[in-house]
């Protein structure tokens, strides 16, 4: 996520928090699930943007060795280690790890932070060159289709534990010539003890993807698409799909 260390490192202090409710135990087994069904039911994975960690835990827990690489230095201090599970800081358009992986992941949109056209190949080709022949690369994404049939719209969610309350409004600008829309967030985190409220702005940039568009990143950098579906519920993706999975095969 070349370019977005500064988004994370902020964001980071109420990540796992916003995102207590997703369920990332149904995540790991849908791409476990994806690994078996494309001949990778065991073996080494290198995870491109693994956050907290959580995806990979869950990943080795089903027998997987999984190296992460995450930009964000505060994200990479607040993930924890476990047996089968390493990560590092890292900046996944530039890394070399000098080996092969079975299988490359870049998941919860990852792929979409990479706005320009060079940081694109760049992870297209970081990709390949952490695969030997018949590796998969599988990450997920906005889709095209859904982002213009939807519409992006304001949203807020409001979320607390015990020490504290926090409300984010995320309000979106839709870029069409760039297949691109900034979601301006603001975060207001009020601490329950003191009642004092903290205020953060930050604003995510995410591109959105048709499947020929990345077709083409595919074939360039060595690969065939040899599945597209619904992230999660491996449905056929429409103008109601928002997040797509791909599985492309390294030839």
């Amino acid at each position: 996520m070349n370019g977005t260390s500064k988004i994370f490192n902020a964001y980071s202090r109420y990540y796992d928090l916003l995102y207590q409710d997703k369920d990332y135990a149904a995540e790991a087994a849908y791409i476990h699930s994806l690994l078996k069904r494309y001949g990778v039911p065991s073996g080494n994975l290198l995870e491109f943007g693994s956050g907290t960690g959580r995806h990979g835990r869950l990943l080795a827990a089903q027998g997987y060795t999984v190296h992460g690489i995450e930009l964000s230095a505060d994200m990479i201090a607040k993930a924890e280690t476990a047996p089968g599970f390493t990560c590092q800081q890292g900046d996944i358009t530039l890394i070399r790890m000098d080996r092969q992986y079975d299988a490359v992941l870049s998941l919860f949109h990852v792929i979409s932070y990479q706005t320009s056209n060079a940081q694109l190949h760049a992870v297209f080709s970081n990709a390949a060159a952490h695969l030997n022949a018949g590796g998969l690369f599988i990450f997920d994404f906005w889709y095209s289709p859904a982002v213009y049939a939807q519409k992006p719209a304001v949203r807020i969610k409001r979320i607390a534990n015990e020490q504290i309350e926090i409300t984010r409004i995320a309000e979106p600008v839709v870029y069409p010539n760039e297949n691109r829309v900034d979601v301006k967030y603001t975060i207001f985190a009020r601490d329950l003890g003191t009642h004092e409220v903290q205020v953060l702005q930050e604003t995510h940039p995410m591109r959105h993807f048709s499947l020929p568009e990345l077709d083409i990143l595919a074939g360039v950098h060595g690969f065939d698409r040899i599945a597209a579906e619904e992230f999660l519920t491996g449905n056929v993706p429409s103008e109601s799909t928002w997040s797509v999975c791909v599985v492309l095969k390294r030839i």
